[in-house]
C-alpha cells in the first residue's frame, strides 16, 4: 500500500485528520447547525456502522476492487475522516486518486487499532516485589503509643494565624475510622493528590496549597456562621497516591471515601486531578447505593469522553461513573461548559442518558441567575443525595490561573459562591470534591485561595442545613447597617 504522503491531491482537511491521527491527537468533526443527534441507548461504543454512500459517489468508486469496496463500505473510515468531506473528495478526484486514498485510510487503519500480538495491552507489574502494596499500607495502630479514639487538635497556640501544624479548615486531626466515630465526626477532608490524569502536571501539590493558604477555615459573612464552631469537622490526612498508576490510585481511593462514608461523616476530597470523580463516585454509591446519589458537575469541560486509549483520565470520569451505573444519568447536572467540546454526537449520547447540562451559552442567552435557579431546582428532584464535584476551571482564569485546562468566558467568585453556599444548605450531601488546583501555574496565590474560598462556602452551606436556615438565606446583620429603612421592611 502507499504511503500516507504519497497520495496526491487530498484536501488540506483530509491531510489534517489523518496528521492528527498520526500525531495521537483527536479527530475534529465540524458541528452543523442541526439538532443533536440521538444515538442508540445500548451506548456500544466499539460499534461500527456501515457507511451509506451516496448514489451520486458510488457511480465514482468504480475503481475500487473488492476488499477496498468493503473496507470502505464497513465504515472504518468515518473514524479517521469526516465521512461528507470524503465523498466531496471523491465526487471530483480521478480514479487513481481515489484508489490512493482508500489505500492510505487502510494503511491508517492497520496501523491505529489494535492489534493482538503486535501490540501490548497492558504494562505488567512485577508482583514479584515485596514492596507491591507499600504505598498504600497502613501504619498498625501497635506501632504508636496507645490512645483514645477520636481527633486530635494540632494547634499549638490558642490565637492567631500560623504556628502548630497547617491543616484543612484548620481543623483537628483523624487517623482512622474509630477516630471518625468517637469524634462523631460531620465532615471529613482528605487529601487526594492524584496527578496523572491529566496531560498538565501539578495538582499533585492541590491538598498542600489549599491547607497552606488558609486552609477554607473561619466565620461565612454571607450566613454570619463559622463552619468550624458548628460542625465537627477533620482533616483526614491524604490518601496514598501510586503516581505511576492512576488505576491501582483510583481502587484506593474509592476505598477511602467508602470508608468515609461509612462512619457518617462528609468526605470532602481535596484533588488531585478530576479522574477522582469516578473513585469519589463509586465510593460513595458503595455506601449509600448506586443510582441513588445525584451530582452537580461544575466544570468547563464535559469529562465524558469515550473510547479514549486510557479507560480513565481526567476527561472520561463522567462516562464510567454512567455506564458502570454508580450514578444515573438523569442525576447527572453540569453547570459551566464552555470548552470545544462536547461534539453534537457527544450532546446526543447526554441527551440520550438522561443527563441535565447547563452551557455558558446558555448563560449568555439567559442570564446566571435563571440558569442558576434551574440548575438548583433540578439538583433536588430525584436524588436521595448529592454530591458536588467542583473542577476550579469552571470559572474564569482570571479567579483560577492555577489549573492544568484553563477555558476563558467562565463563572466568576461571586457567582460560584452563592450557588455552591445554596447546594450545600439546600441539599442533603454526600460528599464534595474540588479538583484541578495546581498552584505552580499560578503566579500568585489566588487559586488556592479562591479553592478555600469556595469549600468556606460549602461548609457553611453544611452548616446552615443543620441549623434548618431556610434557602437563600442572608444573615440580617450582615446585610445592612440597621440604622434606617432605606431598602424597605424585605425579609433577609
Amino acid at each position: 500500500m502507499p504511503s500516507t504522503s504519497a497520495v496526491a491531491g487530498w484536501s488540506m482537511a483530509g491531510l489534517a485528520a489523518l496528521s492528527a491521527l498520526a500525531g495521537g491527537g483527536a479527530q475534529v468533526v465540524p458541528n452543523a447547525a442541526t439538532p443533536a443527534p440521538q444515538l442508540p441507548k445500548d451506548d456500544n461504543v466499539e460499534k461500527i456502522e456501515p457507511l451509506k454512500i451516496p448514489k451520486d459517489v458510488e457511480a465514482k468508486l468504480a475503481a475500487l476492487d473488492k476488499p477496498r469496496l468493503d473496507f470502505l463500505k464497513s465504515g472504518v473510515a468515518a473514524r479517521y475522516v469526516d465521512k461528507e468531506a470524503m465523498f466531496d473528495r471523491f465526487r471530483t478526484a480521478p480514479a487513481a486518486e481515489i484508489v490512493a486514498y482508500v489505500d492510505a485510510l487502510r494503511q491508517v487503519y492497520e496501523a491505529a487499532e489494535f492489534k493482538a500480538g503486535r501490540d501490548r495491552a497492558s504494562i505488567a507489574l512485577d508482583t514479584r516485589s515485596p514492596m507491591f502494596n507499600a504505598w498504600k499500607l497502613k501504619r498498625p495502630a501497635a506501632l504508636d503509643p496507645a490512645r483514645a479514639a477520636g481527633p486530635l487538635d494540632l494547634r499549638r497556640y490558642l490565637g492567631g494565624y500560623g504556628g502548630g501544624f497547617s491543616t484543612f479548615a484548620n481543623a483537628p486531626v483523624a487517623f482512622t475510622p474509630a477516630d471518625l466515630k468517637a469524634g462523631k465526626v460531620e465532615v471529613a477532608i482528605v487529601g487526594a493528590p492524584l496527578d496523572m490524569g491529566s496531560g498538565w502536571r501539578n495538582a499533585i501539590d492541590g491538598p498542600r496549597a489549599m491547607r497552606m493558604t488558609g486552609g477554607a477555615g473561619g466565620n461565612d459573612m454571607y450566613s454570619m456562621i463559622n463552619p468550624n464552631g458548628a460542625l465537627k469537622i477533620v482533616d483526614y490526612g491524604d490518601i496514598a497516591i501510586d503516581q505511576n498508576s492512576t488505576e491501582r490510585s483510583v481502587d484506593h481511593v474509592r476505598e477511602m471515601v467508602r470508608e468515609i462514608a461509612a462512619t457518617g461523616a462528609i468526605p470532602i476530597v481535596i484533588g488531585g486531578d478530576h479522574s477522582l470523580e469516578y473513585p469519589n463516585l463509586a465510593g460513595a454509591a458503595d455506601v449509600h447505593g448506586k443510582g441513588t446519589i445525584g451530582v452537580v458537575h461544575f466544570d468547563s469541560h464535559y469529562d465524558a469522553a469515550r473510547n479514549r486509549v486510557h479507560q480513565l483520565d481526567h476527561g472520561q470520569p463522567v462516562y464510567r461513573v454512567i455506564s458502570e451505573g454508580h450514578v444515573k444519568g438523569s442525576n447527572y447536572i453540569q453547570v459551566g461548559l464552555r470548552a470545544r467540546g462536547p461534539d453534537l454526537e457527544t450532546f446526543g449520547w447526554m441527551r440520550n442518558k438522561g443527563m441535565r447540562y447547563h452551557t455558558m451559552v446558555e448563560v449568555e442567552k439567559w442570564g446566571w441567575e435563571r440558569v442558576m435557579q434551574r440548575a438548583l431546582a433540578e439538583a433536588r428532584q430525584n436524588a436521595k443525595k448529592l454530591w458536588v464535584s467542583f473542577d476550579i476551571d469552571v470559572l474564569d482564569p482570571a479567579f483560577m490561573p492555577g489549573t492544568g485546562t484553563p477555558v476563558p468566558g467562565g463563572l466568576t467568585m461571586r457567582e460560584a459562591q452563592p450557588i455552591m453556599r445554596r447546594l450545600c444548605a439546600e441539599n442533603d450531601i454526600a460528599g464534595i470534591d474540588i479538583v484541578e488546583v495546581a498552584p505552580y501555574l499560578d503566579t500568585s496565590y489566588k487559586t488556592a485561595l479562591n479553592s478555600n474560598y469556595l469549600l468556606n462556602a460549602c461548609l457553611a452551606g453544611i452548616a446552615m442545613r443543620k441549623k434548618g436556615l431556610k434557602p437563600g438565606y442572608f444573615n440580617p446583620v450582615s446585610v445592612e447597617h440597621g440604622r434606617d429603612n432605606y431598602y424597605g421592611n424585605r425579609k433577609s
